[in-house]
């Protein structure tokens, strides 16, 4: 029974002299490496396509689109978020959103507990069905390349960013035809545009 005891005071005099092992966590901050914390939006890499939001299983992504304003909003809740990653594996550009090794989130107000991100909407030209958002397509553009120009909807979208197309999508007022096949138009208005006469 004399050991422990005489190991503790050695341990405990060590302590005195090299200080104590654990941080000074408050008041210093305290990085911790290769931690899954506080996850965030890249604002240039997000192209908003919403597969974050498929996979999340805690339900701390919710994606809302209004039509009105052409807009998709991701939004991020901190205080559902389980940090599992998931989003980050899955994020189709692979930098649109990254778990960072913060992890200090503890706050008074539930309305600091979440960031957002917004993207411009892509609407079908007759019906205002929602195609996507601009930056998705002009991401499948640019891993395209040379193949984009096989697709005229995404010929439009690379021409409308050199500044060769005009910027303004003007909506179609009766039923497309075959000379329409290069507006934005949803899959269903495509098929009858494909069937016209």
């Amino acid at each position: 029974m004399r050991y422990p005891k005489l190991r503790e005071l050695r341990e405990a005099i060590k302590a005195i002299f090299k200080g104590p092992y654990t941080t000074k966590f408050p008041k210093v901050p305290s990085p911790a490496p290769k931690y899954r914390g506080k996850a965030e939006f890249d604002e240039a890499e997000c192209v908003g396509c919403g597969a974050c939001v498929e996979v999340c299983p805690s339900d701390a992504l919710e994606l809302f689109d209004d039509l009105k304003k052409r807009k998709r909003n991701i939004i991020l809740y901190y205080d559902k978020c389980i940090f599992c990653g998931e989003c980050q594996t899955n994020c189709i550009t692979e930098k649109g959103i990254r778990l960072t090794p913060e992890y200090d989130l503890a706050t008074f107000d539930r309305a600091k507990a979440k960031t957002s991100i917004e993207k411009d909407l892509l609407l079908c030209e007759y019906c205002g069905a929602i195609i996507g958002t601009t930056d998705h397509v002009k991401w499948v553009v640019r891993r395209l390349g040379l193949l984009a120009y096989a697709n005229l909807g995404l010929l439009l979208v690379s021409h409308k960013e050199l500044g060769l197309a005009e910027k303004e999508v003007r909506r179609l007022k009766k039923l497309p035809k075959r000379s329409d096949r290069i507006k934005f138009l949803c899959p269903k208005c495509r098929r009858e545009v494909t069937l016209a006469d």
